[in-house]
């Protein structure tokens, strides 16, 4: 299949972070040919055509770390501090969770994000099988966690799994899902199983991710159980021998910070759920300005309320300037390269997607700019970050195929997939 995007203003999050204006987008075979100007562009005899001068292309949304079928939880339980809201209210009503509602909360998560032009999403979830069957049914990029919480029983055979849940499934989807190991976090696995995920993830070269950092609660947890802070005791393990993303790290101290700067250490940055957990405000500038790659992610739908990456971005670029009092903090470039080309480098697949150059796959979002709030267009990347949401997603490719097109979904039966989410809701809700 070819298709030609033209014309299109290109927002290429390329390390020159260009810009194109009456630009012409080539695709072939799932990958990018030619990004350029209209007029400069080769001959390209195109099964498909689409394009017009109110469209803005830029690469898919890469969201670093969400718990995808909490979906089914959204709304359940708010405005409660995060341990309480965890083991009083959460974990009770995810006991009766099911790989087929799993398989069904995903779906609509997918839903969502497709329709927000989300791309690529980090998932840590129960049964990560029955998400990574919802991704490759709809046609969007994944990488999977194969999550483990020490604490419930049959924790070895888990780690067993989970192995071979990464063997079996890297490549899957046509390429589409990169699988990881999630192990929660320090205070839920204990010492001999973070030592075994290690091992695995050395034999089978691929990443780790976990929460690190993300209420000053548990950083005094990690602290007596361990001995020293998350970040530290990570690093003390082996954990950061080989690449590791960590969710939140909201509570870190200039030591940590060294040790993050200097290892394969990938920050997931989700202000949003932070703020609502109150769990605090991660010093995110203080990671930029040392180098560390930092993405952005909505968490859960529990904790936010939604997977929208365009209140993310929103969020990061404004958070940090009344944190810091600095109004130049977090620009609106770095706050959409966090949502594309850091993002992908979150996840190693920075060589894949996350900017629109040739080779790369053709994972494409286009803007709908011809909206009241998108006027005067003075500057089209501070619109993206600071004025436009998702419901100005006018259309989204993955690996060169249409899975909305003219807000249209192409892939789902998002009506079927609302009435089910709703019904395995509520029960779920009933026997809590």
């Amino acid at each position: 299949m070819k298709i030609e995007l033209s014309p299109v203003t290109a927002v290429c999050c390329d390390a020159q972070f260009q810009t194109i204006e009456n630009a012409a987008i080539h695709i072939e075979d799932g990958r990018i040919t030619y990004v350029g100007a209209a007029a400069e562009a080769p001959a390209f005899e195109a099964d498909e055509t689409y394009g017009g001068s109110h469209l803005v292309a830029i690469p898919g949304l890469v969201n670093t770390h969400t718990h995808a079928a909490m979906t089914l939880c959204r709304g359940y339980a708010d405005d409660m501090a995060l341990e309480p809201w965890l083991s009083e209210k959460i974990w009770p009503f995810e006991r009766n969770l099911t790989a087929e509602y799993v398989y069904t909360g995903t779906q609509l998560a997918i839903a969502e994000m497709i329709r927000g032009g989300t791309t690529t999403f980090c998932d840590m979830y129960f049964h990560e099988r029955q998400g990574v069957k919802a991704a490759i049914e709809t046609g969007i990029r994944m990488a999977p966690g194969a999550v483990l919480l020490g604490f419930l029983p049959g924790a070895d055979a888990k780690i067993v799994a989970a192995r071979e849940f990464v063997r079996e499934l890297t490549g899957a989807g046509d390429g589409r899902i990169t699988p990881f190991l999630a192990p929660h976090s320090l205070y839920t696995c204990d010492g001999p199983q973070w030592e075994k995920i290690i091992a695995v993830a050395r034999e089978l070269d691929c990443r780790i991710a976990t929460h690190v950092a993300e209420t000053q609660r548990e950083v005094a947890d990690v602290i007596e159980k361990w001995g020293q802070s998350p970040v530290q005791t990570l690093a003390k393990i082996g954990a950061l021998d080989g690449p590791l993303l960590a969710a939140h790290c909201v509570y870190t101290d200039a030591d940590d910070r060294d040790i993050m700067a200097t290892k394969p250490f990938y920050v997931a940055h989700n202000p949003q759920s932070n703020l609502k957990l109150g769990s605090g405000i991660a010093p995110v500038t203080d990671y930029l300005e040392r180098g560390i790659t930092v993405g952005l992610g909505p968490d859960g739908t529990a904790s936010n309320n939604n997977l929208d990456m365009w209140e993310e971005m929103r969020l990061a670029a404004t958070l940090h300037k009344a944190a810091t009092l600095n109004p130049v903090a977090v620009t609106a470039r770095q706050a959409l390269e966090m949502a594309t080309i850091q993002g992908a480098a979150c996840l190693g697949l920075e060589n894949e997607i996350g900017s629109l150059e040739v080779g790369k796959k053709a994972d494409i979002v286009l803007v709908d700019f011809d909206k009241p709030h998108l006027f005067p267009r003075h500057n089209v990347v501070s619109h993206l970050v600071y004025s436009a949401g998702a419901s100005d997603v006018d259309s989204v490719l993955v690996d060169g195929n249409w899975l909305l097109k003219k807000g249209t979904y192409q892939t789902l039966d998002v009506a079927k997939v609302c009435a089910e989410s709703e019904a395995i809701a509520k029960h779920l809700a009933s026997v809590a």
